[in-house]
């Protein structure tokens, strides 16, 4: 699943991209999963709506639109829309188009000329005569919009935070302070390889509980986290799996992971063997000897 490095990475991307462009027109497919909210309502609602800035909440991707007096290319105001769409379109600005990549959802800037993957779930032309298209095979993206532009996720932002608030949340929790970092409701946006890699240069085990962490432990950890992704951002996040960016890209921090995806290998600090265990369900990579 794409982490904040990547998802950042594609926020990015699109902002230098979209901004300031007009959505034409929106194909949705016919495939129910994607869709969060009616197909119906997020035409109504992206369709002659100016892209005002793109930027990452979370593991989201969150498009602000405005919309005022509709124009078309030339500034001229833009001929009627069908009758369908037309009753439920809002007049207000400040709407919001949310995607949500899930598992392996790519949201890719793309020229109307280039070939249509298989499992593309949304096309949006915009007035520049590009496209996003939306592509999951999985189909565990999302897609929905906010009339009011009144989206927040859950969770505190990691890059925000601040440390004594970072150590609160996890202070106290019984636990282990890998399922702790992967709790939305906590910290939003970091997963398994940045909560992996942020454990590793901390030296915490990942099945410590989080409450046997001195204040001075998840001190080191925070700035850890904060480390990682700096770091995975500025090399574009990690293509291990289906992670492309906005242009097709692959990242290239999976070339400095120093545990995640690592079991077997020795450690590159102390050369012990790295071990993978389970936890909660999701796998946990750790070096024996340098993480306690």
């Amino acid at each position: 699943m794409p982490e904040l490095p990547e998802v950042e990475t594609i926020a990015r991307g699109l902002a230098k991209r979209v901004t300031g462009d007009v959505i034409e027109s929106v194909w949705l497919g016919s495939k129910p999963e994607p869709l969060k909210c009616p197909a119906k309502d997020i035409a109504a609602t992206l369709e002659h709506a100016r892209i005002a800035a793109v930027r990452r909440m979370g593991k989201h991707i969150v498009f602000d639109l405005e919309r005022g007096k509709r124009t078309g290319k030339g500034g001229d105001e833009a001929s009627p829309r069908p009758a369908r769409v037309k009753d439920r379109r809002p007049h207000v600005t400040g709407a919001q188009w949310i995607v949500h990549l899930g598992m392996t959802g790519q949201l890719l800037f793309c020229s109307p000329a280039a070939d249509v993957k298989r499992h593309t779930h949304a096309i949006v032309k915009l007035a520049s005569g590009n496209e996003l298209r939306f592509v999951d095979p999985r189909r565990f993206g999302r897609l929905s919009v906010s009339q009011n532009g009144d989206f927040e996720a859950v969770g505190s932002e990691p890059l925000e935070v601040e440390v004594e608030k970072f150590v609160a949340l996890f202070g106290g929790r019984k636990t282990p302070i890998k399922s702790a970092l992967l709790n939305q409701n906590l910290l939003r946006g970091v997963g398994n390889i940045y909560a992996d890699e942020s454990l590793f240069r901390a030296g915490i085990r990942p099945r410590r509980r989080a409450a046997t962490l001195t204040r001075e432990r998840l001190r080191k950890l925070y700035l850890s986290v904060q480390e990682v992704l700096k770091e995975a951002i500025a090399l574009g996040g990690s293509s291990i799996s289906d992670y492309v960016d906005a242009d097709g890209e692959e990242g290239f921090f999976q070339l400095q992971h120093r545990v995640y995806g690592r079991e077997g290998e020795p450690c590159l600090v102390c050369q012990k063997p790295v071990k993978r265990i389970v936890i909660a369900g999701r796998s946990s990579h750790y070096c024996p000897k340098c993480q306690k």
